[in-house]
């Protein structure tokens, strides 16, 4: 425990629970002051259409209307968070600066037009009044139609596969001939829904230092701002993001939604001489329907190995379906493609990993960005290998498992601190233990049927890069001011100012506590600014579960120079830092050689669940979630983290189940999109916690908030094929699919 009261290792409350659990907490949706004006953003619902005229006379003379904004009243009519191909808003009449054809709509979300009233019902009236002519373009709604390039979502990308990357190692004949075993299969992933509890919402205006002002949620503010001067063509320091309490994100927030067109309106008032704040809410229809999901994905996998169970070759090919934009879906594929391996000793591959756009929904981040879709094509493949042999697959795993010194995928060493064979020594000794087991009646009200319910247990194991890769110029901002009296020895009080954005993961709590254990200022008297780039310096996104162990760094940086600046005498002392980890590389485009990440986190999951053969409904009845989190800053919120990851991936595998079709979401509801209730998560989440420490994190600590998502699918699924003998290669396992699966298997 740490020497400092509430510091580095204690389990203290957030100090945002009281006004979460009370109400009291303002998000991005509340607080709206009785004379602001209320934006109504208007959707193309054209999958892929060319506008050929718009008419928003009618509009702009109803009731309560003050201003339409349209395509022409961008100054610069492109976004994108890794690659700008997005409109900011979709129309006629634009300034020409930029390549982006602006008058396709590709996705139905496309934005056209945005009404400012006097209330949201006469905006939202008036945007009903705005007349679109369009002529219809055929659609390619799945990535095999999208392939053929017979329809080109982009013409100026010249081909829909418009990102590919490449892994050719060792020699794959060797590698296929010394085999004894080899399993080939080909998984489809689906998509996902992020469902966060609060939907998108943002107000701005002007600032009184003239800036436009955007507060909202978000997961990066300078990203946000970044991109809301590109597209307002400001400087950056005549733009200002603020992040209200949020309530999740899960990367469902990392792309604009709002913040660019409510900066453009608030611009666009005051030339009007109107400085009132503009405000906008999506409903959760609006939410579902205008936000990016996770990526679905076609793998096929081939894996080769000896009679005694070492891995010999592997061959993968990933198709990543990344919609009508691109969003993140190249980073995406990158993870995807460095985790579909697996995390194994590999001497012989050949990965070919390419995104795609379709006329569909855009695919973008969400926990796991990739590694879920790869570890479940590597793992199966594992699971389907060790049964094939008849051989245990934690066994299986232990054979091949990366260890320190190991060569990865790209080519290049681990970086220190591979601790997969202490995670999965763990996670099989817990899995032993014994736990009992309740009768299983998939209707409530009779009893378990006799010999119809059947037991299994799966396993997996992963690992997930800590950081952005691939050569990003990675980085963390903090500030420290340090007060006191002038002759005090050491400081009374703390402040911490950081732009790490608290989702909801307990980031605003661990960073207050670091800055508590840097600065010897007992947590009570540790306050902190957070995510405003009026007061905050860059902290990077929160995401990549790089959070923790990059603002920890910046934090012990910052607490370094304050306590230089307080034994000069300096009163308040203040101490700023700019933290970069060791650099990473873009991969060989051909052989995929490189060093693509400084840092990881290992894994591993058993999990024990039933199974109705009659109604093929599953009850996941243990999950032993096995994590080295190098040193849990808040062993609280670690534990948190566990269990809302597996929550997650347990709708992501079961019951969530997003429909599509013509380019269209057709179950934009909570009602007919089901995430799971508190009755249908798994009975018991059992989170071992290890704390081996990480060589370059702050105190030891590892990122660890997307580890408990990643190895669910594969697990559930080897579990399933344990108590019943079949196999799934595609999920989620609603009671349809298991039925017909059990009944063909």
């Amino acid at each position: 425990m740490s020497a400092v009261e509430g510091g580095v290792g204690a389990a203290s409350i957030r100090a945002d629970a009281h006004g979460k659990v009370t109400g009291l907490a303002r998000y991005p949706g509340d607080g709206v002051p009785t004379d602001a004006l209320h934006a109504f953003t208007v959707f193309s619902n054209q999958p892929h259409a060319r506008m050929l005229s718009m008419d928003t006379s009618a509009a702009e003379a109803a009731e309560g209307v003050v201003l339409v904004l349209t395509a022409a009243d961008v100054p610069v009519n492109e976004y994108g968070l890794t690659k700008m191909d997005q409109p900011v808003l979709v129309g006629l009449g634009g300034t020409d600066r930029s390549a982006v054809p602006a008058d396709v709509s590709r996705w139905e979300a496309d934005h056209i037009a945005v009404v400012i009233a006097e209330s949201a019902a006469q905006a939202r009236h008036a945007a009903s009044q705005i007349r679109v002519e369009w002529e219809q373009l055929p659609l390619v709604p799945t990535i095999e139609e999208a392939r053929s390039d017979a329809v080109l979502l982009h013409p100026e990308s010249g081909t829909n596969v418009y990102y590919e990357l490449r892994i050719l190692k060792g020699n794959l004949d060797a590698g296929w001939a010394a085999a004894d075993v080899v399993i080939e299969g080909t998984y489809e992933l689906p998509h996902q829904e992020h469902a966060y509890l609060q939907v998108e919402a943002a107000s701005a205006w002007i600032d009184p230092e003239g800036r436009v002002t955007v507060e909202t949620s978000g997961q990066w503010t300078h990203e946000d701002r970044e991109q809301i001067a590109h597209a307002l063509d400001l400087p950056e320091d005549r733009v200002r993001v603020i992040y209200a309490a949020m309530g999740g994100a899960f990367g469902g927030k990392e792309d604009m939604s709002l913040q660019i067109v409510l900066a453009l309106a608030a611009q666009k008032l005051l030339t009007m001489g109107i400085e009132r704040r503009v405000h906008c809410r999506w409903s959760r229809e609006e939410s579902i329907v205008g936000h990016h999901k996770r990526h679905r994905a076609t793998i096929h996998a081939k894996l080769g190995a000896t009679k005694d169970g070492k891995i010999t070759a592997v061959e993968a090919d990933v198709w990543l379906d990344a919609g009508a934009y691109n969003y993140t879906s190249n980073k995406v594929l990158g993870n995807a493609h460095l985790s579909v391996a697996g995390a194994y000793e590999v001497p012989n591959a050949r990965i070919n990993s390419r995104a795609v756009y379709t006329s569909s929904v855009p695919g973008g981040a969400f926990r796991g960005f990739g590694g879920p879709q790869g570890a479940f094509a590597a793992e199966t493949q594992m699971n389907k290998l060790a049964a094939a042999l008849k051989m245990d697959p934690v066994e299986l795993r232990r054979i091949n498992m990366l260890h320190d010194g190991s060569e990865g995928i790209t080519q290049t060493i681990m970086p220190a601190g591979v601790t997969l064979p202490q995670v999965i020594d763990a996670c099989a000794a817990r899995a032993e233990t014994a736990s009992a087991v309740a009768p299983f009646a998939s209707i409530a009200s009779l009893p378990e049927p006799e010999g119809q319910v059947k037991r299994g247990r799966g396993f997996a194991s992963g690992f997930k890069n800590v950081g952005f890769s691939f050569g990003f110029p990675e980085r963390c901002e903090a500030e420290i001011h340090l007060h006191g009296a002038a002759g005090d020895e050491n400081p009374s009080g703390a402040e911490v100012f950081h732009s790490g954005a608290e989702v909801g993961q307990g980031t605003h709590q661990a960073i207050r506590q670091m800055a508590a254990e840097a600065t010897g200022v007992p947590l009570e008297n540790v306050s902190g600014t957070f995510s405003d780039t009026a007061f905050t310096g860059d902290s990077g996104s929160a995401s990549a579960s790089r959070m923790t162990w990059m603002a920890g760094n910046s934090i012990l940086g910052a607490a370094e120079e304050a306590e230089k600046a307080w034994r000069e005498g300096e009163r308040p002392a203040i101490g700023k830092f700019r933290f970069t980890p060791p650099p990473t590389e873009m991969l060989d485009p051909e052989t995929g050689r490189g060093v693509p990440n400084f840092a990881y986190g290992y894994m591993a999951q058993a999990i024990d669940l039933s199974v109705d053969t009659g109604t093929g409904i599953i009850r996941v009845d243990r999950v032993i979630s096995t994590h080295d989190v190098g040193r849990a800053i808040n062993p609280q919120l670690v534990k948190g983290q566990v269990e809302g990851a597996v929550a997650q991936a347990h709708g992501y595998t079961l019951s969530e189940d997003l429909q599509l079709r013509d380019g269209r979401i057709t179950n934009p509801r909570l009602s007919s999109y089901l995430i799971p209730g508190i009755g249908d998560v798994p009975e018991v989440v059992d989170s071992v916690i290890l704390e081996l420490a990480d060589p370059l994190g702050p105190w030891g600590a590892r990122g660890m908030a997307e580890m408990p998502y990643i190895t669910y699918a594969p697990a559930v699924i080897a579990a399933l094929h344990d108590a019943t003998g079949v196999w799934f290669d595609q999920f989620p396992l609603t009671p349809s699919r298991v039925l017909a699966g059990l009944k063909t298997g």
